[in-house]
């Protein structure tokens, strides 16, 4: 058996003050006997906005979150998956990267992944998003070989790309994360129901650390998120539902399902070829 921690976050725009409470889940969970924790997207800082982000978000060779999370894994004797940091980058027009970190139990990291579909939509006529405003698409997925397993790492919006999933499933990933800080709207839709859909499409674990709750900012903006971590099994049952209050706990799986149900349904060698509508 494998015991899988699930951190569930209410982040606020404080990156110092956010890694405190993380590193006191994960140490927690560790303590519980998880042999990997993830955390959720933007564990370091949700903000809405791009003037302070820009005070106190780091390159990832500076990031305190980062080197902070290293630290408590390698200290922990477990695998860490950063859900994402909100980091700075190099590019000529300022934009942020997104980047979801696999941390080995010995504190380095073992692969980055960089949020490939950006969340530009218009909820409703009050609520409106804008990643790529602030935030560059990354351009490769990534599958991580670890000792539990092979991870593809995804985060949030790419749960909405099942094409994504499928190429992860395919070159071998067993467990899928999606570590995401969803709206609170589309959450209540749409949530379940996709992770389920991506556990039943590939016959992978799936597994989502989510943010949750009103996210306290100085600026004085007022985002939900929708919360509700959840692990999925192979077979599409949803094993674990956080709720909407912070916190972590942990599961027990049994890597064996994956096989199990790929053996019953074994769609990801079914492709064919097909004509495409002009």
């Amino acid at each position: 058996m494998t015991r899988v921690g699930l951190i569930t976050l209410n982040s606020s725009d404080d990156p110092l003050a956010n890694l405190a409470i993380t590193q006191r889940y994960v140490t927690e969970a560790a303590e519980a006997g998880a042999q990997i924790v993830l955390t959720p997207e933007v564990t370091n800082c949700v903000s809405s906005s791009r003037t302070h982000q820009r005070e106190v978000l780091r390159a990832e060779s500076e990031d305190p979150t980062l080197a902070g999370l290293q630290e408590t894994a390698k200290s922990c004797g477990i695998w860490l998956l950063i859900g994402s940091l909100a980091l700075k980058t190099d590019d000529p027009d300022g934009r942020f990267a997104n980047r979801s970190f696999l941390i080995t139990p010995e504190g380095e990291i073992a692969a980055r992944y960089d949020k490939i579909h950006m969340f530009d939509v218009d909820v409703s006529e009050t609520e409106t998003y804008r990643e790529s405003a602030g935030y560059r698409p990354g351009n490769r997925a990534v599958l991580a070989k670890t000792a539990l397993g092979q991870i593809g790492m995804a985060i949030c919006y790419d749960l909405r790309f099942p094409h994504l999933f499928r190429s992860l499933a395919q070159a071998g990933a067993d467990i899928l994360t999606v570590p995401a800080a969803f709206s609170a709207v589309t959450g209540a839709a749409h949530w379940e129901s996709l992770l389920r859909a991506r556990a039943i499409e590939t016959g992978c674990f799936v597994f989502a650390p989510a943010q949750t709750g009103q996210h306290v900012e100085t600026t004085g903006s007022t985002r939900r998120t929708y919360g509700h971590s959840l692990a999925v099994s192979p077979w599409g049952e949803v094993l674990y539902d956080g709720g909407v209050e912070p916190g972590w706990d942990v599961i027990d799986i049994d890597m064996g399902d994956v096989a199990h149900a790929r053996s019953r349904i074994p769609s990801l060698s079914h492709d064919r070829d097909f004509e495409v509508p002009q």
